[in-house]
C-alpha cells in the first residue's frame, strides 16, 4: 500500500527561526525524514500541485473555477462548458502604502450575506453580461459570454502580500482593473458592510479574480482513494471519478477504513497558520499531526503494513518530498535531526 502525504506548509516559512521549534516533540515525524529519499524542487501552489498531480494542463489561469464548479454547481443546471472565474470575497486593508489581503480563513461570512452582496454587483454588472454566482459563502462564481485575455494569480498566494503590483495580466486588464475599482466602492457603500462592522467583523471590501477557465478534458490520477476536506481536491477527485471520503481524526482511525491501493491524503491544517503567520496555533497544530499520523504512521511502516510513504511539503521557498519505504528503516546512518533543519534549506 502507497501512501502520499500533502501537507503544505509543515515547514515553518521564515527561515532562520529555529526556535518556532523549541520544546516540540516531533521524534516520529524526524526519524520518517531522516530515513526518506529527498528530492526538491520549484515553488507551486497547493493549486497547481495537484492540477498536475491529476494531469490538468494550465490554460491562461490554473482553471480551479470550472473544475470546482462541478462541486459547488452540481445540479444546479449551470452550463458548465462556457468560460468561468472565480471572484471570492476579500477583506482588503491599507498599511505602508500597500494593499494587503485576507481570505475567508479570518473572516465568517454566511450565505445570505453573499446574496446580498452578490444582488448588488448583479444589479451594476447584469447588463454587460457579467454575472455573479455565490454558489457557496466564500466561494463566487463568474460565468464570462467569451474568454477574455488575463492572466490571473490564484488567492492561496495572495494571503498576506501587497497586491498593488499583483493584478491581473494580459490585454483585457485594464478593463478588468477597472471593474476590480468600482467593485470596491460598491462594496465600501455596501449597508451589510456598515453592519459587519459595528458588529466587529471585517467588511467585505473587495473581491479576487482568480481560476479562470474552461472545464479540462480527461482529468485522470494515479491515486484510487482520496481522504481530504480540502475542497479543491474534492473536487478534482470527482472530476476524476476517484473515490474520495472525509478526512479521518487520525491515522488509525484512517487504517480501520483502509483498503488497499495508492491513496492520496490532504493534511492542510498547517497551511492557513502560516500564511497569516500564526505561530501559536501552527505548532499546536503540528503536535497534533505528530500524535494522530506520524506516530501510528511510522509504526505501520515498521510493520510493513506500509510499502511507501510519501510527504509532499509546500512551502514557499520550493516543494520538498520525502520518500521512505521499509528497508529506509535500517539505514542506521542517517540519524534524525531537528525540523529546524529542513525548514531553513
Amino acid at each position: 500500500m502507497h501512501i502520499h502525504l500533502l501537507i503544505p506548509g509543515l515547514f515553518w516559512p521564515e527561515a532562520g527561526r529555529p526556535e518556532v521549534y523549541s520544546d516540540l516533540s516531533l521524534s516520529a515525524l524526524e526519524v520518517i525524514l531522516a530515513k526518506s529519499r529527498y528530492t526538491e524542487s520549484q515553488p507551486q501552489g497547493i493549486e497547481e500541485w495537484l492540477c498536475r498531480s491529476f494531469g490538468v494542463s494550465k490554460q491562461q489561469d490554473w482553471p480551479v473555477a470550472p473544475i470546482m464548479l462541478q462541486l459547488d454547481g452540481a445540479g444546479k443546471g449551470f452550463d458548465q462548458n462556457g468560460y468561468w472565474l472565480r471572484a471570492d470575497p476579500v477583506h482588503l486593508r491599507i498599511q505602508h502604502n500597500h494593499m494587503l489581503l485576507a481570505d475567508s480563513q479570518v473572516f465568517s461570512i454566511s450565505l445570505k450575506e453573499s446574496i446580498q452582496f452578490t444582488d448588488t454587483l448583479n444589479q451594476y454588472y447584469s447588463k454587460n453580461g457579467i454575472l455573479f454566482l455565490p454558489l457557496h459563502a466564500d466561494r463566487w462564481y463568474v460565468r464570462i459570454p467569451k474568454i477574455p485575455s488575463l492572466q490571473t494569480r490564484l488567492l492561496s498566494e495572495m494571503i498576506g502580500k501587497n497586491i498593488n503590483n499583483l493584478l491581473p495580466l494580459g490585454e483585457e486588464s485594464s478593463a478588468w482593473h477597472n471593474i476590480f475599482n468600482e467593485i470596491q466602492m460598491l462594496l465600501h457603500q455596501h449597508p451589510l458592510n456598515q453592519e459587519r462592522e459595528e458588529h466587529g467583523e471585517l467588511a467585505i471590501n473587495s473581491i479576487w479574480f482568480w481560476g479562470g477557465g474552461m472545464m479540462p478534458q480527461n482529468i485522470r490520477s494515479t491515486f484510487n482513494q482520496i481522504w481530504c476536506d480540502h475542497p479543491f481536491t474534492h473536487a478534482l477527485a470527482v472530476a476524476s471519478g476517484v473515490n474520495r471520503h472525509p478526512l479521518p481524526p487520525d491515522a488509525k482511525a484512517w487504517q480501520h477504513q483502509v483498503i488497499p491501493g495508492n491513496h492520496l491524503i490532504v493534511l492542510d491544517s498547517l497551511w492557513g497558520r502560516t500564511q497569516y503567520r500564526n505561530i501559536y496555533e501552527w505548532r499546536e497544530y503540528l503536535r497534533l499531526l505528530e500524535n494522530n499520523w506520524f506516530i501510528p504512521l511510522l509504526e505501520a511502516m515498521k510493520k510493513r503494513i506500509i510499502s511507501q510513504l510519501t510527504i509532499t511539503v509546500l512551502n514557499e521557498s520550493g516543494i520538498k518530498n520525502f520518500i521512505m519505504t521499509p528497508n529506509n528503516l535500517w539505514k542506521f546512518w542517517a540519524r534524525a535531526k531537528s525540523l529546524s533543519s529542513y525548514g531553513q534549506n
